[in-house]
C-alpha cells in the first residue's frame, strides 16, 4: 500500500539518511527532473538527483502541504523558500511489490523558482552531492 511506503518517504525526508535513500531506490529506477529533458535511468543518478534535492530544497522551510495516493504511487505537494523565493512543486512517487521507488517525477514552479533551482542543483550535482 503506497502509504506505508510513503510513511518511509516521509521519515527520509525528516531525517535524511543516504543509506536509507539508496535502499529505497530500485536499480532501474527513473528519475524526471523539472529542467532536465530526458529521464535520468539507474539507481546511481536517480540517488545523485535526490540527495542534491535534500540540499537544496530540503530542511526547516520543506513541507508537504498535499497528498494523493493510488496503489502503487503518490502525488506530494510541496512548498519550500530558498534565497527568499518561494518554490512549490509536485513530487510524484511510483513503488515497485517490494516497496522500492521505480519512478519519482518532481514538477516545479514559477519559472523563478525552477531557474534557482535549476542553478543550484547542478552545483551540487557538480560537486558529486
Amino acid at each position: 500500500m503506497s502509504r506505508e511506503r510513503l510513511a518511509r518517504w516521509h521519515a527520509y525526508v525528516a531525517a535524511p539518511d543516504h543509506g536509507v535513500l539508496w535502499d529505497m531506490l530500485h536499480p532501474d529506477a527513473v528519475f524526471e527532473s523539472p529542467v532536465v529533458h530526458t529521464p535520468q535511468r539507474g539507481r546511481e543518478i536517480v540517488f545523485k538527483y535526490l540527495a542534491s534535492a535534500d540540499q537544496v530544497l530540503g530542511g526547516e522551510g520543506f513541507r508537504y502541504v498535499g497528498e494523493w495516493f493510488s496503489d502503487d504511487g503518490a502525488v506530494l505537494e510541496f512548498e519550500s523558500e530558498v534565497d527568499g523565493i518561494k518554490v512549490n512543486g509536485v513530487d510524484m512517487i511510483r513503488w515497485d511489490a517490494d516497496g522500492r521507488i521505480v519512478h519519482f517525477k518532481v514538477m516545479v514552479r514559477p519559472l523563478k523558482a525552477i531557474q534557482m533551482v535549476h542553478a543550484k542543483m547542478g552545483e551540487m550535482l557538480a560537486k558529486g552531492a
